[in-house]
């Protein structure tokens, strides 16, 4: 059973497959890296200037393996390089970046009237009188404070990577319905005391999408309306055709971990949140709530609502982005294995980063994307 578990988890390194290769034997010939290596003419700064920044994250051995990056300036793709075997047809797993996906469909839920930020999350596991998990809100949930019982993947936590709450919700023994699993949690702390990255609870906000959207206990029921409801207000819109959301055999939308994307779309996606939920001069989702996501929650200046903020972090935590190198009020999707989209709005920059990264060499990998992006002056 124990060989079952690491077999299991072993997924979780697995690279990410081109989805847009064919296997067919009269199959065109697969465009080479170097043509798929592009700048434009329309790059504000020369090509080779742009060129020789983007290499590193290619070539270096320290930046690990980078598989696609896309630079957008001003809503234009200015830079776009694909490694070997994969290109602007492949679809890409998000890994965490997901949860900002989340963030924003909960975000039309709000603005529709049918959820409410700082009422209590309308879990039915939790409304037993007596239950303090009652107590726990949509803002708990969305600034990672629910004060629930998760242990994220983490070598530091003391426990065997099988026995992290992430790997037995997504793999293992809570996998057949991943929003059981992490509403089942006892509390460990008070609501809002407390901040604690765990995909388990962006699984919940998943569930209780669900349940605003259908009363329906049935897997197909379920996965069904709120895919529509993914594709209706987001892909959709945004024109991401080449974005599929994953589920779980419970219907249960897998908004902590699993999208399947394009460097494009995934781009779309970045350049929505730059705009405060507005696309082509339509506006789909409400400015207030894109601010939201983008304010320090009170337990870590650097996380907003489902979302990765360029500012420092509390002593003892890792630091993401480069809160050195650039202005606060930049903005990332943030996914396992170094999954970037980073938005600067300031710069009316977009830049997406996909590849194999690991967590203890992802600091080069994040600091070149900094440099990348310090190359283009404030106010674009």
């Amino acid at each position: 059973m124990h060989k079952i578990k690491l077999a299991l988890i072993s997924l979780l390194t697995l690279p990410v497959l081109g989805c847009g290769a064919s296997s067919e034997p009269d199959a065109a010939p697969q465009k080479t890296a170097a043509e798929l290596a592009y700048i434009s003419d329309d790059s504000p700064m020369a090509k080779t200037r742009l060129d020789a920044a983007i290499a590193p994250l290619f070539d270096d051995p320290a930046m690990a393996e980078t598989r696609a990056l896309l630079v957008m300036h001003r809503g234009k793709i200015i830079a776009e390089r694909y490694g070997e075997g994969y290109d602007e047809d492949t679809r890409f797993i998000s890994w965490s970046m997901a949860k900002s996906f989340t963030g924003a469909l909960i975000g039309f839920l709000v603005a529709d009237g049918r959820l409410v930020l700082d009422d209590p999350a309308p879990v039915p596991a939790w409304q037993r009188p007596g239950d303090p998990r009652g107590d726990i809100t949509l803002r708990h949930l969305l600034h990672m404070s629910s004060g629930l019982d998760h242990t994220e993947i983490s070598e530091e936590n003391g426990k065997a990577i099988y026995e992290a709450d992430t790997n037995r919700m997504l793999f293992l023994d809570g996998s057949q319905d991943s929003a059981g699993y992490a509403e089942a949690r006892p509390m460990e702390a008070k609501p809002g005391e407390k901040f604690e990255y765990s995909t388990a609870t962006s699984i919940i906000l998943s569930d209780i999408i669900t349940r605003t959207l259908t009363k329906s206990d049935d897997p197909d029921v379920r996965q069904n309306v709120t895919l529509r409801f993914i594709k209706g207000r987001l892909l959709e819109p945004l024109g991401m055709d080449g974005t599929y959301p994953e589920f779980d055999p419970n219907g249960t939308f897998l908004g902590g971990s699993f999208v399947q994307a394009t460097a494009r779309d995934y781009a779309k996606f970045g350049e929505f949140l730059r705009h405060n939920g507005a696309r082509k001069g339509a506006q789909h989702l409400p400015v207030s709530w894109v601010r939201f996501m983008k304010t320090s929650s009170e337990n870590d200046p650097a996380f907003g609502g489902h979302i990765w903020l360029n500012k420092k972090r509390p002593e003892g935590r890792n630091q993401v982005l480069f809160p050195d190198n650039g202005p606060e009020t930049i903005f990332a999707a943030l996914g396992h294995l170094g999954q970037q989209i980073v938005v600067s709005p300031e710069q009316k920059l977009t830049v997406v980063r996909l590849g194999k990264t690991q967590d203890d060499v992802l600091k080069p990998m994040s600091n070149q994307i900094g440099r990348i992006m310090a190359l283009f002056p404030i106010g674009g």
